[in-house]
């Protein structure tokens, strides 16, 4: 189930990537881009709450869980910016992105 989590993660970062250039070019980002890829980040949630439900899960996975979870609250932050029509800091953008990266590579690492 963790390499299903880690193929949906993957896809929603590429759509993440181009949320982030869109918002980096001050131009705004398609809806439609944005709804799939904040359904893509929760289906990978779901996945890896359905990993460690199971019992005992390596300390890397829950690691992973967490960043991803952080990165996540972040993306609502963000959509709260795309909500309103506004703008959000390039900086929580960069943050955003950096976090997920993170819980990805983490979760790669226990995978490899």
């Amino acid at each position: 189930m963790l390499n299903y989590a880690l193929v949906v993660f993957g896809i929603a970062a590429i759509g993440g990537l181009v949320l982030a250039v869109s918002v980096l070019r001050d131009k705004f980002a398609p809806w439609l881009l944005s709804i799939l890829h904040a359904l893509l980040g929760a289906v990978g949630l779901v996945l890896l709450i359905g990993i460690l439900m199971q019992g005992p899960a390596p300390r890397q996975a829950q690691i992973g869980f967490v960043l991803l979870l952080i990165a996540a609250l972040a993306g609502f932050f963000l959509a709260s910016f795309h909500l309103r029509q506004k703008f959000p800091p390039k900086a929580v953008v960069a943050v955003h992105a950096g976090i997920a990266v993170a819980g990805f590579f983490t979760l790669l690492a226990l995978v490899i």
